[in-house]
């Protein structure tokens, strides 16, 4: 029996939603945090492609429970200041770091070392037996890493950062994790060399 395709490919976005919900159902932030933090990466990516599309092809966003980290290159300081009041003006924002380097370009060749990066990471925290690697997101930036997500302990936390400096091309390590059952403090994030 032939199938239409529109019934096929309704069938494949009905099992990719499953899949999806599967996930985030398991990420220790929960299907609310985790709905509420992609709408609010979709209106930052909307303010900003609505302000300058440049600025939404420069920057690169990380959002968990309503904290967002905005990564890339900008020529500018006005340019960045720019990015991170569109952020903060967003509701359900709780905080937002800057991690933008302002006069760096990134070029296709940085941008794909930076990619490259973020998933080899994302492979070893995946392979990892003593980590639950869909609480963490990454972003990597001229080599620096952002890490955010939530650990299930702190020996988790130091395994994940040992797992990413191993990675080839990793300057350093920006921690923005909160560790499950631990308040978050209000101390800068740690960075690693």
């Amino acid at each position: 029996m032939l199938l239409p395709l529109g019934f096929a490919a309704g069938c494949g976005l009905v099992a990719g939603a499953a899949a999806t919900g599967g996930v985030v159902a398991m990420q220790e932030r929960g299907i609310d945090s985790a709905a509420s933090d992609l709408g609010i990466r979709l209106e930052i990516n909307r303010r900003w492609l609505a302000h300058d599309i440049a600025m939404h092809t420069r920057l690169g966003l990380q959002v968990w429970e309503g904290r967002v980290v905005v990564g890339g290159g900008v020529p500018s300081r006005t340019q960045r200041d720019t990015a991170l009041a569109l952020a903060r003006g967003v509701a359900g924002v709780r905080e937002v770091i800057d991690a933008i380097e302002v006069g760096r370009a990134r070029d296709a060749a940085r941008f794909l070392s930076d990619t490259q990066i973020e998933k080899e990471i994302d492979l070893r925290l995946l392979l990892a037996r003593d980590v639950e690697s869909i609480n963490y997101s990454v972003q990597s930036v001229f080599g620096t890493v952002h890490l955010i997500g939530t650990a299930r302990s702190r020996e988790e936390l130091v395994r994940v950062g040992t797992l990413i400096r191993e990675v080839g091309g990793v300057r350093r390590i920006v921690d923005h994790v909160r560790v499950r059952g631990q308040a978050r403090s209000l101390r800068a994030p740690a960075a690693s060399p």
